[in-house]
């Protein structure tokens, strides 16, 4: 089935930032566009707000002249629900409300021909059941947009129980054809971006209210080793404590109370103090004028290891041992369990266990466990933990070698699975959850965490370059370890390593 013709006229309903957004979007695909809004003269607005946006780009050289008056010449706006009778597809972008929409959708069926499609922008709420009270509910779908709507390039299409298979087929190519990356989903809690990300807050607030470190130090590896664009702390400053903490209340309530999706009591503290992050000036950062900027918290300079033993198999560390050689330390290599043996400390990868866990299992009395990184080559920081039994001096021994490496080196407190690996294992296991309720497909969700929210990679595809049996191992020490069903092992995951199956495909 074919994306929507140009000539096919298009109804946004809703003139905010969203709805003004997506009206660009089609306009500049070369489809006629109405854009309705209950209040007055707000159409009228969102049409000139679009147009000087399109001139912007074209005094950027971002948009010829003529291509920005031809799109801004295709806005329309109307006054009336049935002023929208000619168009063959209409998003709203309105109010988050269930009953809102309904009656919406109830309104468009009355005034739009047979075969038009009707689709809604929801962010959150069910797709069956905003179609339930229609009378052509096969017709309805999911049409969910990532603000700005003209920059960002993922396009959740969902089907709701009754939708029929050919509108969301005709969607998808439709957002094709508009130079969007559209991905499938099953109306379920969330989706696949507002589900699956929910862990990259969780771990981060579970971590903080843990005392692993403050927030600037955890934003600092989440970057800086992890490859996200953005820490936790601070991308939630950036969304606002109140938005967020209401979509992880609304999928954890919609779930049915998983501790997958548990709220936090630090961002409820939050919430309740009005420190909503960069809109309040106040969040996990201070923005009012004046305000020093967060630092992450470096370990001291310390001297480079003499010498340096790579004992086995590094895993994904690996790169570790070429890049110790090649700043003219001493390497030596021999059999061993994937461990860096210093003068004063033995380093590991985390496997999920706490280094005074792994310590007292294994023995190793200066034992400092280091975080994974998305790229431990190229990272310019590594997060380290040492046991509890260990000497102070074995985390200095740890941090001379990875500063020999040109990297910086954090502290972390001795907790279960550190930052990265413990967020990466997670961020897997719910995208596993997600293809084993049949909520998407494997390429869809990777496409959606990277097109959607800028991941370094998608969930399953970084799975794989670790090793889903490494990920599976960490899910299950976090478990036994913290004694928290949070960390339950999806059967997915499971039955990919049993089977040495990979998760990305």
């Amino acid at each position: 089935m074919s994306a929507l013709d140009p000539s096919v006229i298009v109804g946004v309903v809703g003139a905010g930032a969203m709805g003004a957004g997506i009206a660009q979007v089609a306009a500049r695909a070369g489809h006629r566009v109405l854009i309705q809004d209950a209040r007055a003269g707000a159409a009228d607005a969102a049409c000139g707000r679009i147009r000087a946006d399109l001139d912007k780009l074209a005094a950027k050289g971002r948009l010829s002249p003529e291509d920005a008056a031809a799109a801004g010449g295709r806005l329309v706006p109307v006054e009336a629900t049935a002023d929208l009778a000619p168009a063959g597809l209409v998003i709203e972008a309105i109010v988050e409300d269930l009953d809102v929409k309904r009656a919406l959708f109830g309104a468009l069926e009355a005034v739009v021909a047979p075969d038009a499609i009707l689709a809604t922008n929801t962010s959150s709420l069910s797709i069956t059941a905003i179609a339930a009270g229609a009378a052509r509910p096969e017709r309805i779908a999911g049409l969910h947009f990532f603000n700005p709507a003209p920059i960002m390039a993922l396009v959740e299409v969902i089907s709701g129980l009754a939708t029929a298979p050919e509108v969301a087929t005709r969607l998808v190519e439709t957002a094709n054809a508009w130079g969007k990356a559209p991905v499938r989903a099953r109306s379920t809690p969330g989706f696949i971006v507002n589900r699956v990300a929910r862990p990259f807050y969780a771990e981060g607030l579970r971590l903080c209210e843990e005392g692993a470190a403050d927030p600037a130090t955890l934003d600092a590896v989440m970057r800086e080793a992890g490859g996200f664009r953005m820490g936790p702390f601070e991308l939630m400053d950036l969304i606002g404590h109140d938005v967020n903490a209401a979509v992880t209340r609304s999928v954890f309530d919609a779930y049915f109370g998983d501790p997958r999706f548990r709220p936090s009591l630090v961002q409820q503290e939050l919430v309740a103090a009005g420190w909503l992050g960069r809109k309040t000036q106040r969040g996990f950062y201070d923005y009012r004028p004046g305000a020093a900027a967060p630092a992450a918290r470096d370990l001291p300079a310390a001297p480079a290891p003499r010498a340096v033993g790579i004992a086995g198999d590094l895993g994904p560390a690996a790169p570790l041992a070429d890049r110790a050689a090649a700043a003219g330390l001493s390497v030596t290599r021999g059999p061993g369990d994937g461990l860096i043996r210093l003068d004063g400390a033995t380093l590991a990868l985390t496997d999920g266990r706490s280094a005074t866990v792994r310590a007292a299992e294994t023995g190793i009395a200066d034992l400092v466990l280091f975080d994974l990184a998305r790229d431990f080559a190229a990272a310019p920081r590594l997060a380290l933990a040492k046991a509890d039994a260990a000497p102070d001096t074995a985390l200095a021994v740890a941090a001379g070698f990875v500063q020999a490496l040109g990297k910086r080196a954090s502290a972390l407190a001795d907790r279960p699975g550190l930052a990265v690996m413990r967020t990466l294992a997670m961020l897997a296991n719910e995208a596993c959850e997600a293809v084993l309720q049949q909520v998407a497909a494997p390429a869809d969700i990777d496409r959606a965490m990277t097109a959607g929210v800028n991941y370094p990679q998608g969930p399953l595809a970084w799975a794989d370059a670790v090793g889903a049996a490494r990920l599976l191992g960490v899910l299950a020490a976090l478990q036994a370890e913290t004694g928290d069903d949070r960390y339950r092992p999806s059967a997915h995951l499971r039955r990919h390593v049993a089977a040495a199956r990979p998760l990305s495909v």
